[in-house]
């Protein structure tokens, strides 16, 4: 045999092998569950995931799983912080691709117009077991406090009030329907509405004084882990029955599993356990890990769970998951420069926590008395308000804008603004804002005025003083919302102090920049009178700086009524709440009116306390 014929018996050989392994190769590559290595089995749009995160702390923790595994898989995960109703609406437009935190049945009446016109598809349920109704402390239980039908018994010792999450929330719209149907006689209570954190933290004020409390209560959640509580009976009607027990299902916009069917059997994969959401849940809340890093935490420490929700799933480029998840594991176990400097994280914030935690376990009689100091102020003045008669009231309004404007087309607009809140129906919450931004003022002025003649005296004050009245209109409010709310619980003082604190610094600079900027032949001629510092102050200085004194007193108020929205979200009530209200479900034309109202009242308060030109 030649050498020619050789090497061509030897390349048909090779060919035949060849061709034999491209089969099989095809073949395996059309078995399901299999790709191509570095194809991608979804379009290239599929490699961004838009999550919902309703802000409870279960939904954050499965999002925050999700979101892990999707990024160890080479996918880019984007959460948005969303309300429920919110949820559906954008997800109806198209802009929200998965929600994990489909509450059934209490989501019922959110979800029923997006299932008829087939804009979210279910996928599975996630969880099963779940609770969601009222409850209480357990010693509220043995006290008789036993089921709904019980808390109007009790109602002086809970001050009329039930404690909810956020505004527009189901369970929030359920206890507004008990009490405007006056349900097991609960139309005398109000629903204090504010968030999963700030009505956590009124209930661990009530159960440190041991004074009852009823609130919205779910499982899995820490709470029923931190504070021994009892759900009540009787809310079978709105509910649902086995005190709201409950389904979460995973939700998609209409043809998403279609489109990107990796992320859809992942998602079809997906179903996690009490005692697993309990147990990430408490690493955030307890532990005060951030979400991402329990996530990680958690996935690393159960292999057996991962494997089974990734059955069938490849990487974003078509390599096996399982292998992607664990090399993905290796590499964030603190590897790499971030990863060194994380893992040394200076712990500011448990300081922080820590003094807090401190003040707050011996200034307890401080805090209160300041609590119900500030309380009997805007709960007196908001009695007093109400107790005037809507027309009496209007046109002592209108008869106070003549004094100060001496305005026809002032004193007209004041009085057809204010029949118009009545109209609206909002004339109530508008008084409690009123009572709320006219007591925050009075105490910012109090305050600012003598610390701003100060700071106009002595420039080193002033420079000292500075740096933090820029950190006060600089730090979102929202931070120092925190401490006022673990420190004086939910309702009007929280809100209270934080508007004082945000509104405080117009007062002082304006004051300041008046004292400051008083002529020197003025101060000379009442130093060649004799005058002495106190006739200068009361008779040169506060005159000169008036107009500029009372620029500041209006700024103040403005920024005091700016607050208004912020202050409905641990629960001072007011305006703000409808604003939070329509927000959260998507009601275009409550939050049009409310908004409109806040705009009416601040231009009253404008024109009434603006200087006459």
């Amino acid at each position: 045999m030649t050498r020619s014929s050789t090497i061509s018996s030897a390349w048909r050989v090779f060919r035949r092998c060849a061709e034999a392994l491209a089969l099989a190769l095809a073949g395996l590559a059309g078995l399901p569950g299999v790709a191509r290595a570095g194809t991608p089995p979804e379009p290239a749009a599929c490699r961004t995931v838009r999550l919902a995160d309703a802000g409870w702390t279960d939904v954050t923790v499965t999002t925050a799983l999700l979101s892990e595994l999707l990024r160890d898989l080479g996918y880019e995960p984007r959460t948005t912080l969303l309300s429920v109703p919110v949820t559906f609406a954008v997800m109806r437009s198209g802009n929200i691709d998965v929600f994990l935190g489909n509450w059934m049945p209490a989501q019922t009446r959110d979800l029923e117009p997006y299932i008829k016109d087939r804009s979210v598809e279910v996928v599975r349920a996630n969880l099963t077991g779940a609770k969601y109704t009222l409850a209480v402390p357990a010693y509220a239980y043995a006290a008789g406090l036993r089921t709904f039908a019980d808390i109007a018994r009790f109602g002086p010792q809970l001050n009329y009030s039930i404690y909810g999450i956020e505004p527009g929330n189901d369970g929030n719209h359920h206890i507004l329907t008990l009490i405007q149907r006056n349900a097991d006689g609960l139309g005398a209570f109000h629903l204090v509405e504010s968030s999963e954190q700030g009505m956590l933290a009124q209930v661990e004020r009530a159960v440190r004084a041991h004074a009852p409390i009823v609130f919205l209560a779910w499982d899995p959640h820490p709470m029923n882990l931190k504070f021994e509580l009892r759900y009540l009976s009787g809310g079978e009607a709105v509910f649902g029955p086995d005190f709201g027990g409950a389904s979460v299902y995973t939700n998609t916009r209409a043809g998403y599993s279609a489109e990107c069917p990796n992320v859809g059997r992942l998602l079809e994969n997906l179903a996690f356990s009490l005692r697993g959401e309990s147990e990430v849940m408490d690493a955030i809340l307890n532990r005060r890990q951030l979400p991402q890093s329990a996530a990680a935490v958690w996935l690393e420490a159960h292999p057996q769970v991962v494997a089974v929700w990734l059955a069938g799933v490849s990487t974003f480029d078509g390599r096996p998951a399982p292998a992607a998840v664990q090399a993905a594991d290796r590499r964030s176990a603190g590897s790499g420069f971030e990863g060194w400097m994380s893992g040394h994280k200076i712990p500011v914030g448990d300081w922080v926590a820590a003094v807090i935690e401190y003040v707050k376990a011996h200034g307890k009689a401080l805090f209160d008395a300041v609590s119900a100091v500030l309380r009997g102020c805007v709960d007196g003045l908001t009695a007093l308000l109400r107790a005037i008669p809507a027309p009496v009231l209007i046109l002592g309004a209108g008869g106070l804008t003549w004094i100060l404007r001496r305005s026809i087309p002032s004193v007209f607009f004041v009085i057809a603004a204010l029949l118009f809140i009545v109209n609206q129906g909002y004339w109530t919450p508008t008084i409690e804002t009123l009572s709320l931004v006219l007591v925050a003022a009075m105490l910012s002025i109090l305050i600012g005025v003598p610390l701003g003649i100060a700071a106009g005296h002595r420039p080193a004050f002033f420079a000292a003083l500075r740096p933090v009245l820029d950190l006060m209109q600089t730090l979102p409010t929202f931070v120092y919302l925190i401490p006022t709310l673990v420190l004086f619980g939910l309702g009007v003082v929280p809100g209270l102090i934080s508007t004082v604190v945000f509104a405080l610094p117009a007062p002082i600079r304006m004051t300041q920049l008046g004292i400051s900027s008083v002529p020197r032949p003025l101060l000379e001629a009442g130093e060649a009178f004799g005058a002495t510092r106190s006739q200068m102050l009361w008779k040169v200085e506060l005159p000169s700086a008036a107009p500029t004194i009372v620029a500041g007193v209006t700024q103040c108020i403005m920024l005091s009524l700016s607050m208004v929205v912020i202050a409905a979200l641990v629960g001072a009530g007011g305006l703000g709440v409808p604003v939070v209200r329509a927000l959260n479900t998507v009601q275009v034309g409550m939050g049009f009116e409310a908004g409109f109202v806040i705009v009416l009242l601040a231009i009253i308060l404008d024109r009434i306390s603006r200087p006459r030109s």
